[in-house]
């Protein structure tokens, strides 16, 4: 219950926030919140992060598809007691869908944090993607998951 709620949560603020964006802003507009450091840039991404593999929309709905399939089975898996690891698959839940509806509304993704310090623009679903793999893999490295499968073969 609490991958559905935590992954609620991240789709409904990223949801939310790209929709404030698309109605307040025109695409290709830039917004300073701190002048040459944090902006608020209104991109449509036809591809995956940095751009990379434009126009592709039934290759990323196909393969998020998979990955919300293997993140649901994945958490089932796992006992209560791997608290970091299903959080961080929630976080990936929650950010896989938030990109997915996009691309099943419009073809692309809507980006618009933007740190002049860091080229892509992203969004909320991309920071909890990016977190859910930086907490999943300090997680298992330190339930010593790896050396588990290491010792196995």
């Amino acid at each position: 219950m609490r991958l559905i709620i935590i992954a609620v949560l991240i789709i409904f603020a990223d949801q939310l926030s790209k929709y404030f964006v698309t109605s307040l802003m025109q695409a290709g507009e830039s917004i300073p919140l701190i002048e040459n450091f944090l902006h608020l840039t209104y991109v449509r991404n036809p591809g995956a992060a940095f751009g990379m593999l434009p126009y592709q929309k039934i290759f990323f709905i196909v393969i998020t598809v998979v990955v919300v399939i293997f993140i649901i089975y994945y958490y089932r898996l796992l006992s209560a007691d791997h608290r970091l690891l299903r959080f961080s698959l929630a976080l990936l839940l929650g950010g896989a869908i938030g990109n997915l509806i996009d691309r099943l509304r419009s073809g692309y993704v809507i980006d618009f944090i933007d740190f002049k310090i860091w080229p892509p623009v992203f969004n909320i679903a991309d920071s909890a993607i990016v977190i859910g793999i930086g907490l999943f893999l300090f997680a298992y490295w330190r339930d010593g998951s790896f050396k588990r499968s290491k010792e196995m073969s």
